[in-house]
């Protein structure tokens, strides 16, 4: 196996630490071009789909990417913004105030960086970019609150695969879930209560998380019981009864069985049962993005509505909240514990005093670097 390239090795350099911050990913456009590798990649991931590789190689590359290539692209395209793909700017834009909320937490040396896991920026890429620019400690934030193998297990895997080719490995923290988070679920509660503020209280309040086939659960991933534990403890922050929420799966794929109740059979069933409006909101997903912004507030919308439903509200995912970006610099926080990221300037100095003498010491030992 050959090594990636890498800086040589430099005596008495300052180690530097990171927090990246790491989702799903997007195409780079809303076309059929740029949708098809992005979900070749996607789906050729076997913690998404579990079918024998040969078999499912046939199936995605004849059946799914010249037929769902097309489809994807038309549902990107309904809504891309005009500076690019919602995910990606929410996702920049929430690295971006993470790197200012830990400054204001006095880690100032940190850097907080963005990566995708499939698209671009790459996790590689961006992992490589770190080590560039000296960083020695690198934690990895997933933007998934709830574990699951298909989700940050996947993250997982291209982090190990990235650096089994490196020499010289960093110092590697993990953040596996915050599905019970305090600082996440009261983000979530201000943002449910922000909007009943405005808008009244709905007859339902509809939670719907990212379905995954159901054969996960029997064989051990936690993603379910997670999941419905958000929603019993932001139900709780809202005072709410169990006749007052549902917990429901969306974005189903394929014909096996997945977590049920699925979201837009029961918004349906609920506008047939008289229900008259339905607040939903996805607390899984913490960027808005296709599977919020299409599949929940345009088609199921229009599943609710059609079914005789009278009103329908989405609540907006947590985005660049002021609660969620202080519940991220606090995680984040959590998962440095250790690490000398808050320094006084005169700590620096000392700091880089001493890198300077320990790579004189160095050199005068017969170091070339």
């Amino acid at each position: 196996m050959a090594f990636l390239k890498e800086p040589p090795h430099t005596h008495g350099s300052g180690a530097r630490s990171a927090v990246v911050l790491v989702n799903l990913g997007t195409p780079d456009a809303p076309t059929s071009a740029a949708v098809r590798p992005y979900l070749r990649e996607f789906l050729s991931d076997p913690r998404v789909v579990e079918i024998p590789r040969l078999l499912w190689w046939c199936i995605l590359n004849f059946l799914i990417l010249p037929f769902r290539s097309g489809q994807s692209a038309k549902k990107y395209a309904s809504i891309w913004a005009r500076e690019g793909s919602p995910l990606k700017l929410h996702t920049q834009a929430q690295a971006m105030l993470l790197r200012g909320a830990l400054g204001e937490r006095g880690h100032d040396d940190v850097i907080v960086a963005m990566a995708m896991r499939y698209g671009s920026p790459s996790l590689p890429d961006v992992l490589a970019r770190l080590k560039a620019d000296g960083c020695d400690r690198v934690a990895i934030l997933p933007a998934y609150p709830q574990y699951s193998g298909t989700t940050t297990g996947s993250i997982y895997d291209a982090v190990f695969s990235h650096y089994r080719k490196v020499r010289n490995l960093p110092e590697l923290r993990f953040v596996k879930h915050y599905h019970d988070d305090d600082g996440y679920i009261g983000a979530l509660a201000h943002s449910v209560q922000a909007h009943w503020d405005q808008h009244g209280r709905p007859d339902k309040l509809v939670l719907s998380f990212h379905g995954v086939p159901k054969r996960t659960l029997l064989l051990g991933d936690p993603y379910h019981c997670e999941c419905l534990k958000t929603a019993r403890l932001l139900a709780a922050r809202l005072k709410l009864s169990p006749d007052q929420y549902l917990v429901t799966f969306q974005s189903r794929f394929g014909k096996a069985e997945w977590l049920q109740p699925y979201t837009a059979p029961t918004l349906q069933q609920l506008g047939r049962d008289g229900v008259a409006r339905v607040d939903v909101l996805c607390p899984g997903f913490t960027s808005d993005c296709l599977e919020t912004l299409e599949e929940i507030n345009m088609e199921v919308r229009h599943d609710f509505l059609s079914a005789g439903g009278k009103e329908f509200h989405y609540i907006p995912c947590l985005n660049e909240s002021p609660q969620w970006i202080a519940a991220l610099a606090e995680i984040a926080e959590q998962h440095m514990i250790g690490w000398p990221t808050m320094m006084t300037a005169p700590q620096r100095d000392a700091v880089r005093k001493d890198g300077e003498a320990a790579r004189a010491a160095a050199l005068a030992s017969g170091a070339e670097n």
